[in-house]
């Protein structure tokens, strides 16, 4: 089942973890906000207002754009695990009444499929939707970017996207490959010209240092993304190191990976599903891409999302000590300290063997 943990930069779902987030909705039910007692101490408690339910998602400015984004975006590869395309149509419908308009995606998300439903479901209300999608070139040349821009827009159903970001920069030479003359770089700069994207950045989950060697050629990126959670504090965090340059520099801070790649790895961890959200919610973000594959983890995440106050800072740090000891050895974030969620296509441009024949 390995398979199922491929290009998930917006939380991949293993096939247990619907049936797990159900479980920990209930279990939350009873319990106060933060209520879920772990490591390291008494559990955070947060206040929501009383009428939280029926707030929308509060909004937040994408970087120095002057664009607004919903504080909860909705993971494309996820979106394609849905049991159906009318769930999928029924998610997009009810995320954007709650006021979600941030919607994740990629080229080779289930071989294109996130993206074709992504348009199926955004057909008559594309014009109040943020559409990102990922370039996939992995290493690959401009003409490459430029053929997959084509298909992404067919996909999707629309003649522009407002974020174009290269996708998973995971391994130490991308920084080179994507800045190389002829490469995927020059592919953002031409679809910006042509009118086919409004905004670019990039994404990946491996190391901090690549995100930092990819902002040392000084391009001007709209967006950097990256996993976001409360055990990153811990081990090769983005949060210490990554964040704080990119929101200096005036662009915006996408979070992913909430619930650590999957949600799977929070059965085993001193922290509720809904804490673990609040937390990435909680940083210097302008959304948190959340893994959505059904209809009850999207109620679960808006229940989280309307009226959305950012917990404080002892709460924040709460948090991070209750997570410290299990987050030491990156055991919880396989996405960092493993190939596990290494895309395919990235390993077979980069001459890795596919997942069947490499161990973690």
């Amino acid at each position: 089942m390995e398979e199922q943990y491929h290009n998930t930069e917006d939380h991949g779902l293993t096939p247990g973890r619907r049936g797990f987030l159900q479980g920990a909705a209930m279990f939350a039910a009873g319990a106060a906000v933060g209520g879920c007692a772990g490591v390291g101490g008494a559990a955070p408690s947060a206040t929501v207002p009383a009428n939280a339910s029926n707030e929308p998602v509060p909004h937040r400015p994408l970087g120095k754009t002057g664009v607004q984004v919903s504080a909860i975006g909705v993971g494309g590869y996820t979106l394609g695990d849905s049991p159906s395309l009318d769930e999928a149509k029924q998610i997009v419908r009810e995320a954007m009444d709650a006021g979600v308009n941030f919607f994740d995606n990629a080229w080779e998300y289930h071989d294109g499929k996130s993206e074709e439903w992504l348009g199926e479901a955004l057909a008559g209300r594309r014009d109040k939707a943020f559409v990102m999608t990922k370039v996939c070139t992995h290493g690959r040349d401009k003409k490459v970017a430029m053929s997959q821009l084509e298909d992404s827009l067919r996909r999707l159903k629309t003649d522009h996207l407002d974020l174009w970001q290269i996708h998973e920069c995971v391994y130490w030479d991308d920084p080179e490959r994507h800045f190389a003359k002829g490469g995927v770089v020059e592919a953002l700069d031409e679809a910006k010209k042509q009118g086919k994207v409004r905004f670019v950045g990039f994404t990946g989950h491996k190391d901090p240092q690549i995100h930092l060697k990819m902002l040392s050629f000084g391009y001007a990126f709209d967006t950097v993304q990256m996993p976001l959670n409360c055990f990153d504090a811990t081990y090769r965090s983005f949060e210490r190191q990554v964040a704080p340059e990119v929101n200096r520099r005036g662009m915006a801070v996408l979070g992913m990976k909430s619930l650590l790649g999957g949600g799977y790895a929070i059965v085993d961890a001193p922290v509720s599903a809904q804490d673990a959200l609040r937390y990435a919610m909680s940083l210097p973000v302008a959304t948190t891409i959340s893994g959505i594959d059904s209809l009850a983890v999207l109620h679960q995440n808006l229940g989280v999302a309307r009226g959305f106050r950012p917990l404080n800072e002892e709460q924040m740090q709460a948090l991070r000590v209750r997570c410290a000891q299990a987050a030491g050895d990156g055991h919880l974030e396989l996405f960092k300290s493993t190939k596990k969620f290494d895309g395919n296509i990235g390993r077979e441009q980069h001459g890795y063997p596919p997942p069947a024949k490499l161990p973690l």
